[in-house]
């Protein structure tokens, strides 16, 4: 049976549900857990290049203990957590782990090798499946680097795309360092942010120190890429050598989340907020909003979503999309409620209540 696994990270744990994608439609689901009781669950991941099942990375920061990357092969019913912390700074760099803000699998091409992007901002390489990471030292010591500031939820890499150059072609994203690409990771990291906006700083236009807040790569066309940023929806043409503006249409273009469709080319989704002051949904509406033709246009979505007032803030990981065919479309909210569509986003059925404060989404089918 072909089903799909949907990860809910949350301030206290992470809560699973798997459902027959035939039955995606149901409204009932049920979400095992918590998983890492009282923990915030800030980063998820589903591997499914394992020959033996897909594995489960999850980033969990305890209170008490700190932050750790635990995984599974078993969809949750056991963890393991290395002996060693399988996240660290080394000796010198005068920092410590914080908390990891992202576990991504790189490609099919390269079967061990996890990406974890983590607050300080730096992105770390684990080379066996996400047990231990070694950090990228080539972007951590970028000449830049130093001038990055925190944005409001600290100064994090939150976005881990891989590209088709192959193994080190790498986008991330900080948090508010900007976006940074590469064709090899051991030396060539550029700023890619031409034509994106700070709107609170003098310059408006500057080399690097955006508030990006997510990034979503197109399926069908690797060089056009989505980006939600502190103020502007953006695309590039160009594998982030240059953004235009594409938000024109929204009722607002503040957000968090931004995703694409797992196979249409020039489809993807973003959450509105009223403002970087007011984060709660446009118009105080819970709706998600679709582009079919790469942001020339804007549509609403709000079938089966709350029509009175709402003030559920959708955060950037908290918006994704399966690859089944229809793709299912995920996102849950900070005031602890799960929706879910079945059919591309154009009906919408609520998954969950009542759960905590919702931090991340992940859906994957799996076998």
């Amino acid at each position: 049976m072909t089903d799909v696994l949907v990860a809910v990270g949350t301030r206290k744990g992470l809560f699973l549900a798997r459902r027959a994608v035939a039955r995606r439609a149901e409204a009932a689901w049920e979400f095992d857990g918590p998983h890492f009781a009282a923990q915030a669950v800030y980063a998820v991941a589903i591997d499914r290049r394992p020959a033996g099942g897909p594995r489960l990375l999850v980033g969990a920061d305890s209170a008490h203990w700190g932050p750790s990357v635990f995984h599974s092969d078993d969809l949750g019913a056991t963890w393991r957590e290395p002996e060693r912390p399988a996240v660290r700074f080394p000796e010198g760099t005068g920092t410590s782990l914080e908390r990891v803000w992202q576990l991504q699998p790189a490609g099919a091409d390269e079967p061990g090798v996890v990406y974890a992007g983590t607050e300080p901002a730096a992105l770390f390489r684990s080379a066996d499946g996400g047990e231990s990471f070694e950090l990228v030292r080539e972007l951590w010591e970028h000449p830049t680097r130093e001038r990055w500031e925190p944005g409001g939820g600290g100064l994090g890499l939150h976005t881990v795309l891989t590209g088709p150059g192959g193994a080190e072609d790498l986008l991330v994203a900080v948090s508010a360092g900007g976006v940074y690409r590469t064709a090899d990771a051991r030396g060539g990291w550029s700023p890619s942010n031409r034509g994106v906006e700070v709107v609170f700083q003098p310059e408006r236009f500057p080399e690097f120190g955006q508030c990006v807040h997510k990034v979503a790569r197109d399926p069908v066309l690797p060089d056009r890429l989505f980006l939600q940023n502190h103020w502007g929806v953006y695309r590039s043409d160009d594998g982030g050598g240059s953004w235009t503006a594409i938000g024109g249409d929204l009722p607002s273009d503040f957000g968090f989340p931004i995703a694409t469709h797992p196979r249409r080319s020039g489809v993807a989704y973003v959450f509105p907020l009223n403002a970087d002051a007011d984060r709660v949904p446009a118009g105080r509406r819970c709706r998600v909003y679709r582009t079919a033709d790469a942001g020339d246009s804007w549509e609403e979505l709000g079938a089966g979503l709350p029509d009175g007032p709402h003030h559920g803030t959708v955060l950037r990981d908290a918006l994704c999309t399966d690859d089944a065919d229809p793709a299912g479309v995920y996102f849950g909210n900070r005031n602890g409620e799960v929706f879910g569509s079945a059919d591309d986003g154009d009906s919408w059925r609520q998954l969950a209540a009542h759960l905590p404060d919702v931090l991340c989404v992940r859906a994957a089918v799996i076998d």
